[in-house]
Formats: structure tokens, sequence, C-alpha cells
């Protein structure tokens, strides 16, 4: 039997050791994609906190969805406003008496009580002044509380409300946050547009049992675990689409009347990309004065789509 030096068997290990690496070059190129994909994986994470955190920045502001105070229709030709019983229009916060408002003919005008302070979009109100509403190129916003309350006009299916923030609403001051199921790049999906004739159209309800034919541009179809789901899209941003949905979450887990996604403009080939992290709960999840609009019949999905905005639990 040989018997070989202790320097001897060192030198055979490490020469096996060498050869085993120089024989597997996959075990490195293995490594290599697992960081990388790693890498990417938590950029992707990064991206998508960041716009959590400047999605909740956005509802606590002052301007907010979580400052809303009022939504009073407007139902006959004259309204006091104020905070004082007996006014027509009555505000959470504010002034005692705020003003009168009147309206006709589609348009609104408001005369402040004598001795209030206000302002019209940054500008101080001295005499009645016209306001807009947002069918007419606004809203404007009328100030009040050295800028804390404001009120504008808004109109849906041909009926006029007037809509009230103010920077101390309950709602903003009691947030208790959001809440989110984790991110998973497997729920950003690669979907195809297909175009709708121009002028399409879609009826669109409100949360206020109000239905608004809007203009869809087409529909969005996407294939999850071999079924391909379809969703009428509406108009967004920078030529971007706008989808309501509900899923088999809606109430079990999210927002029981359905969520909202925001996607950028399809690229020329139709392609578009879906991603359900940044999936997010209407206006009217936060607040009971908001017209948030409801997903369309045939964009409930019989898909449970676990990722994005959670429903939110409200501060007790």
């Amino acid at each position: 039997m040989k018997v070989f030096s202790r320097g001897r068997v060192c030198g055979l290990v490490v020469a096996l050791l060498l050869a085993g690496c120089e024989a597997a070059p996959g075990v490195a190129n293995d490594a290599s994609a697992r960081a990388e994909a790693e890498r990417l994986d938590a950029e992707f994470a990064s991206r998508i906190q960041v716009a959590r955190m400047a999605r909740e920045e956005a509802l606590t502001a002052p301007d907010g969805w979580t400052g809303l105070t009022g939504l009073h229709r407007i139902e006959l030709r004259s309204h006091f406003i104020g905070s004082a019983p007996g006014s027509g229009i009555r505000l959470g916060h504010g002034p005692a008496q705020l003003g009168l408002l009147q309206s006709g003919d589609g348009t609104y005008a408001f005369t402040p009580e004598r001795g209030v302070a206000l302002t019209l979009d940054g500008t101080p109100v001295t005499g009645r002044v016209l306001l807009r509403s947002d069918r007419d190129g606004g809203p404007d916003w009328l100030e009040f509380d050295d800028g804390r309350g404001a009120l504008s006009i808004i109109e849906r299916s041909g009926i006029a409300f007037v809509r009230v923030r103010h920077a101390d609403a309950e709602a903003r001051r009691r947030f208790a946050g959001l809440e989110y199921w984790p991110i998973d790049r497997n729920w950003q999906i690669e979907a195809t547009f297909t175009p709708a004739a121009p002028g399409t159209r879609v009826d669109i309800a409100n949360i206020l049992g109000l239905v608004e034919p809007t203009v869809s541009p087409g529909t969005v179809r996407f294939d999850r675990d071999g079924v391909t789901y379809a969703l009428q899209a509406l108009e967004g941003a920078d030529g971007g689409l706008f989808l309501i949905l509900a899923d088999r979450t809606s109430g079990r887990g999210s927002y029981s009347a359905g969520r909202y996604l925001d996607t950028a403009a399809p690229g020329a080939d139709g392609r578009v990309v879906l991603d359900f992290n940044r999936a997010y709960n209407p206006p009217c999840a936060f607040t009971a004065f908001a017209t948030c609009p409801l997903p369309p019949d045939g964009n409930r999905l019989d898909l449970a789509i676990e990722a994005g905005e959670k429903a939110y639990r409200p501060a007790h």
C-alpha cells in the first residue's frame, strides 16, 4: 500500500477542487444569473415602495381624498352655506355663515357674508364671484379658514354637488395607513390592447347610483394560469389606460367595490403592462364624500388577484 505525505495529499485535494471548478462553468453562470435576478427584484420592489409612499402622502395631504368633509346636492336655486344650524348646506368645519350660493342655467355664483375672508384659487374674494364646475373648465376652489377649508362644484350625470374639504377632516386626522399584499413580480403581466371604434362608450355606474356613458378606447386582454381575461379600458392620463376592476378578492381582502389600475400608453404593437402590485382603492374606500366610478359588468374577473392594495381599515 502506498503512503502519501501530508503535503502531497493537500496538493491532490487542491488539484481536484480546481478541476471541479473548471469542469462546471455553469455553476458560476447560475450564481451570476441568480445575483442579477435578485438585483432586479430589489429594484422592482424599491420602485413599488416609492410609489406606495407617494400614494399615502397624496391621500393625507390637505387637498387629498381623506380631507373631504361634505358632498351636498344642489337642489335649490339658492343655498346659504355655513356651519351654523339651519344652514341650507351645512359645513362640518368653517365659519357659521360663509355666504350664498346661487345657481341657474348651468352657472354658479357665490356671494360671501360680510367680514368673511375668502380666496378663489388663491385670489382674495371681495364680492360676488362665479364658480366653474369640473365640467366647465374647473373646478374652481373657494377657500376659507385661511386656506384650510375649500369648496367646489362638481357635476355627475347632470346633477350638481358642492364638494367640501378641510384640513381638520376626521378621516385625515385618523388615517390608519395602507395595507398591501407582498410585492410579487409574477403579478406584473404583459397584456394586449385592442382599440375600439372611435366614440365607443361604456356605461359606468358610480357609488351614488348614477350612470354615465364613458368613452372607452378599447379592451385589454391578459393570460393567467392558462386562462384569458379581458378588461374594458377607460381613458387614463398621458395617453395611458384607466382600468376599474373587481376580482375574487373583492370583499375578501380587497375593497368590496373594486380597485383601480393605471397603465402607460400601449405600444404601437398593442402591448401594455399590467402591474397589479400597483392596484389601488378608489377614494370611496376612505371617505363617504367621493363619487367613485364602479367596475363595468365585464370587468368583474373570476380570478383572485392577491396583489396591490388591500381593503382599508380605518382607525376606531
